[in-house]
């Protein structure tokens, strides 16, 4: 049984596969279309012959060239395809389980303060472009709502709710979310005004149609942020500072991941925004304090006097 048997079983299984959304199965047959690149004449090797020393030796070249990210892809897809010959009694232990996962640091935030988002999104909307308009909707869109951007894309006036202050994120028709779930979201002051702005406008807009009218806008983004002078902001930066906002704004860590969609508890939204602007860092730490406030001086008396009668 060769590499390229299994690999090809592997194919199989991926492309008819229920549970795995259509970007997984690009980002695998990617990392399998790496790994024969990187690996010459892999396909037509047997899996018998393929031990430990081979595959450290292949990832120690393989590292070198790409992100950590994409090296633990590769490294879970050629996991999986030795695990299809041991399923098929051909191999009696997987020769890449001894592989080190690489590190992966993860990017410091560098987000645009209060003042600067309202000129980057001045600037895309003045830009005398056919959608400026539209593309500025976007981005306020995304950034007072955390959505993902394949989610705004398909929220509709039915899932907006601006009685109850509620938006229903429920994904693409077909694929869902990235978490196959559907989450309401609370509207923030300023994105139940931007929606009844909108509404104002397109009153005759049926329910199912999309409330957003442009699915991205990177370009513009991307001229816009040139012009201001602020760091090059993406689609998904604009979630990022929506959590971060929310979170300098005294709301907690669990209640932001759920709004966000995540499944977690709240870990993945600690590891990522655990570490906030450090204007906002340094403004918390002055309300530490380990000294009594004379202002509460009595109560803290009267406290521990309680204590020391119980």
């Amino acid at each position: 049984m060769t590499f390229g048997d299994c690999a090809d079983i592997f194919k199989s299984h991926t492309e008819s596969s229920n549970l795995l959304k259509p970007s997984a199965k690009v980002y695998r047959a990617e990392a399998m279309k790496s790994i024969l690149k990187s690996w010459p004449g892999l396909n037509n090797l047997d899996v018998r012959k393929i031990n430990a020393t081979d595959c450290n030796t292949w990832a120690a070249k393989y590292s070198g060239k790409y992100s950590g990210t994409r090296f633990n892809g590769a490294i879970g897809v050629l996991r999986a395809v030795f695990k299809i010959a041991i399923e098929s009694n051909a191999l009696y232990r997987n020769p890449a389980d001894g592989i080190k996962r690489a590190k992966v640091r993860a990017k410091g935030l560098q987000l645009p303060s209060s003042n600067q988002f309202e000129l980057f999104i001045n600037e895309i909307e003045s830009a005398n472009g056919r959608d400026s308009r539209k593309c500025a909707e976007l981005v306020r869109f995304l950034a007072y709502g955390g959505f993902r951007k394949s989610e705004a894309s398909n929220i509709t006036w039915a899932d907006c709710d601006l009685k109850k202050g509620e938006i229903i994120v429920r994904g693409d028709s077909k694929t869902g979310t990235k978490n196959w779930s559907i989450r309401p979201v609370p509207m923030i002051p300023e994105m139940k005004s931007l929606l009844e702005r909108l509404r104002a406008q397109r009153p005759d807009e049926v329910p199912d149609k999309p409330v957003m009218q442009v699915k991205e806008c990177l370009q513009a983004m991307t001229r816009a942020a040139k012009v201001v002078g602020i760091k090059r902001i993406t689609h998904h930066d604009l979630r990022h500072l929506f959590a971060t906002k929310c979170i300098e704004s005294g709301v907690d860590i669990p209640t932001v991941s759920r709004w966000l969609g995540h499944k977690d508890g709240g870990a993945l939204a600690m590891k990522v925004y655990g570490h906030l602007r450090d204007q906002h860092s340094v403004a918390m730490a002055q309300k530490v304090s380990f000294s009594v406030n004379p202002a509460n001086s009595d109560q803290a008396k009267q406290q521990a006097n309680q204590t020391g009668k119980s």
